[in-house]
């Protein structure tokens, strides 16, 4: 069975959630043969995640020549894999990294791009969501090797046991890719919560909550969901751009999403209306965000927000 070459995405050897659903995905395609960029110290421990998930085999690119540059090193080394393994396709998580990965390796082997898919059949055929999520059209690469990006949430991970066949691939970096170099980083702060666009549930308030986002939290902690905001919640200061969901922000594609006090204007629904359940609570019952919902409670979120909390919490125990 031809091999589907899927890209890990991890922090420090801890495999995040959308690795596993691009290897559900790659089993329609062929045999899923993950890609771990990483040093031997955590690749063991990785191995047997990715094992545990369905990987056939798993590629492991010591990543001592690679992690100190920007993404031209990585897409290097995909591009030397992609010409020893000749795989059906190529999944990687639609991301910054990511998406600039996909489209440097696109170019360098000749082979056609789609990114931001939400689901892969068999036969490479892709559904992606366009024109701020009014359309759904199918797609396929003709050409080369077909490289794809796929959102987070788009399939269910599968704990299904493969093969798990360890191998070690050198890489060869030439010196043009080094040419963008990180000097510096600033760790994340940790919250507890999820990764925005990674998370199952995002709960996300708007001008609405009049900056007060401590409800918006307290539902969010309840569930183990994300917090995102509004593009009017964000100018006003009250909360950083990375937590803004919409056209200029970050999109994402939940199996919930709570909206809070957040109108729905396109702008917004370009980012989460692909997502499955959508819910939203708002005074205002004529707010464009009602047309868009399957729930929707028209009440002030300051007071619907601490009772569904208190409700969620006596639920759980």
């Amino acid at each position: 069975m031809t091999e589907v070459l899927v890209v890990v995405d991890h922090v420090d050897g801890a495999i995040r959630k959308p690795t596993f659903e691009l290897i559900a995905l790659a089993k329609r395609l062929g045999s899923p043969s993950a890609v771990f960029f990483g040093g031997a110290d955590a690749s063991a421990a990785a191995a047997e995640k990715l094992k545990a998930f369905g990987a056939d085999k798993i590629y492991v690119v010591d990543d001592a020549e690679i992690k100190g540059y920007l993404v031209a090193p990585k897409a290097e080394a995909l591009q030397q894999l992609v010409e020893k393994t000749s795989p059906a396709a190529v999944l990687l998580v639609s991301g910054y990294e990511g998406k600039e990965v996909a489209g440097r390796l696109a170019i360098k082997t000749g082979s056609g791009l789609i990114t931001d898919a939400v689901d892969v059949e068999d036969g490479g055929v892709t559904t992606q969501s366009v024109f701020a999520g009014n359309y759904t059209v199918k797609a396929k690469v003709t050409k080369g090797t077909p490289i794809i990006t796929v959102k987070p949430n788009s399939a269910t991970p599968e704990e299904t046991a493969g093969a798990g066949e360890v191998e070690q691939f050198a890489a060869t970096v030439s010196d043009a890719a080094k040419k963008a170099q990180i000097v510096a980083a600033q760790p994340r702060q940790a919250t507890g919560r999820p990764e925005l666009t990674e998370a199952a549930i995002v709960v996300s308030g708007g001008r609405g909550t009049g900056g007060d986002f401590a409800p918006i939290e307290g539902l969010a902690d309840a569930l183990g969901a994300a917090v995102g905001a509004s593009r009017a919640a964000v100018d006003s200061g009250w909360m950083p751009h990375s937590f803004q969901v919409g056209q200029t922000g970050k999109t994402v594609s939940p199996q919930l999403y709570v909206a809070n006090g957040i109108s729905g204007a396109i702008q917004h629904r370009a980012g989460m209306q692909t997502s499955k359940t959508i819910v939203a609570v708002n005074k205002d019952e004529e707010a464009p965000i009602f047309e868009l919902v399957d729930f929707g409670v028209v009440g002030d979120l300051h007071a619907v927000l601490p009772a569904a909390t208190e409700e969620i919490n006596q639920r759980k125990g």
